[in-house]
Parts: C-alpha cells; sequence; structure tokens
C-alpha cells in the first residue's frame, strides 16, 4: 500500500535540541489513533504534540478535556492558534520533564499519549514509574520508544535485553507493544525505528519501595556478567532465605524474584 504523506505539517524546521521527529505518515497515524480507547470521562494528556498531526485525530474522540504539553514555544503558539475555538482543549508551553502532574490526580481515567523524544524517552517514562502514589494519575500510557529502548522494557529474563528498565518498567505495569514506526514516517527522518508501548499500571507489586528496587537493580544490573552473588553481595542471606540460585546472572532473575528481595530489605 502506498504511503500516505502530510508535509504540510512540518513547514517548520524541526529542532534538532528539542529532538524533533514529526510523525508525516497518515496510515500510521489512523491505525495508532485506532489504538487509543476513550470516553467521555477520559481525559487526554498529549506530551510533545508538535504541530498536531496526532492531535487533529485525538480531538475527534469522545474526552472531558485534552491537555497538550509542548515545549517548543513557537509550536504552543500555533497550537493554541489552531484550537483556540474548542474550550474543552489546553494548551500548555511546559517541558513534560519539570511538570507537576500532581493536578490530575483528581481528574478521571486519565491516558498519557506521547511521540517521546528519543533523548528524553527513558527520563520521562522513569519519571512516571516513580509516581509515589500507586497507582498512579494515570490509567494507561501509549508511548513512542527507539526500537531498541522499546526491547529492553518489554524483554523478559534470560534475555540478552532484559535490564534495569525491564524489571522497573514490569514491576509497575503491563506493558506491550502496539505498532513500529519505521523511519520513514518521521520528518526528519532519524536513524532507527520506533516502537509505540502501552502501559497500563499494575497493582501486584505496589507495597514495594521503588526507589529501593531502583537501587537493588542499579547494583545488580551495574557488572551484568558478574554473578549475582558478587553484585548483590550485601544481600546473601536473602538471595538464600528466598532459595535464588547466586551463581546466576542480573538478567536470570525474574521481576517477582527482584521484588520479593526488595520485600524483605
Amino acid at each position: 500500500m502506498k504511503q500516505q504523506l502530510n508535509t504540510n505539517r512540518v513547514s517548520a524546521k524541526p529542532k534538532r535540541s528539542l529532538g524533533q521527529n514529526f510523525i508525516i505518515n497518515e496510515n500510521f497515524l489512523s491505525n495508532l489513533n485506532k489504538n487509543i480507547s476513550s470516553d467521555s470521562e477520559t481525559t487526554i494528556i498529549e506530551i510533545g504534540p508538535g504541530k498536531g498531526a496526532l492531535t487533529n485525530y485525538l480531538v475527534k474522540k469522545n474526552f472531558e478535556s485534552l491537555y497538550l504539553i509542548e515545549k517548543d514555544y513557537e509550536l504552543s503558539i500555533q497550537l493554541k492558534n489552531n484550537f483556540k475555538e474548542n474550550k474543552k482543549i489546553k494548551i500548555l508551553n511546559e517541558d513534560a520533564l519539570n511538570y507537576n502532574f500532581m493536578s490530575f490526580y483528581s481528574c478521571n481515567n486519565v491516558i498519557i499519549i506521547g511521540n517521546l523524544p528519543f533523548n528524553v524517552s527513558t527520563q520521562l517514562l522513569f519519571k512516571w514509574l516513580e509516581e509515589k502514589k500507586w497507582p498512579p494519575f494515570y490509567k494507561k500510557m501509549i508511548l513512542m520508544f527507539q526500537k531498541e529502548v522499546a526491547e529492553r522494557i518489554t524483554s523478559k529474563h534470560n534475555h540478552k535485553n532484559y535490564s534495569r528498565i525491564s524489571v522497573a518498567s514490569q514491576a509497575r505495569c503491563k506493558v506491550k507493544s502496539i505498532v513500529t514506526a519505521p523511519s520513514s514516517i518521521f520528518f526528519p527522518k532519524p536513524k532507527v525505528d520506533g516502537v509505540i508501548l502501552e502501559f497500563t499500571p499494575i497493582l501486584k507489586y505496589k507495597e514495594i519501595d521503588f526507589q529501593l528496587l531502583l537501587n537493588v537493580l542499579k547494583l545488580s544490573f551495574s557488572q551484568r556478567r558478574k554473578k549475582i552473588k558478587n553484585n548483590l553481595y550485601k544481600y546473601t542471606d536473602i538471595l538464600e532465605k528466598l532459595g535464588i540460585n547466586q551463581n546466576l546472572r542480573a538478567e536470570n532473575i525474574t521481576v517477582d524474584e527482584y521484588c520479593k528481595i526488595v520485600k524483605m530489605l
């Protein structure tokens, strides 16, 4: 099928400093939009809407409010002009990394959607995973990542891609891949493909100290070729009590086992 492109949406020169890569493929946007469910009580937060390529699809959905958080001042002004007639749409000229999302705890059914710049995608993910209150303010996140990062996030134990971000993400959320985003759908075209992931918060490990889990993971994966008894030598008694083979490596320990270690600290 011939790709349908809309180059009118990228007339402004993308800013490399902000990691801007605009989606210009209408088929991709339409497919992504079909994977986003909402109703009249949904609050949608779109991170980095750019010139509004995906926003133009989101505005046709049922929702209570739509927040567009755009760091680029010029683009935020353009978005305000484009959607000034719709009182349900609020444009915030903010950096999502520094933005305080606490006010959204009073909203119903919050969905975060974002074509995240690859250079800050993991920072934003950890910001939302590290919410002190769990379950968090959002019911779902639908986010773009560089393909290599997405593979690490979704990887299971006993795999080379399994890492700190795998355990952290899966201890907080059910994660699934929705659609691949080939580099050809972006302008400018990046060197790598992207993947859209869906995150749905889970409660199984809500009682664990998440910051403590991150500390344990940092120790565990600091030298991933070393055996767990070396990286977690301070906790060998706990490993023994849990029946975890201390000759295994960090990538062989399951999410559940890491969470059990943290519970016993």
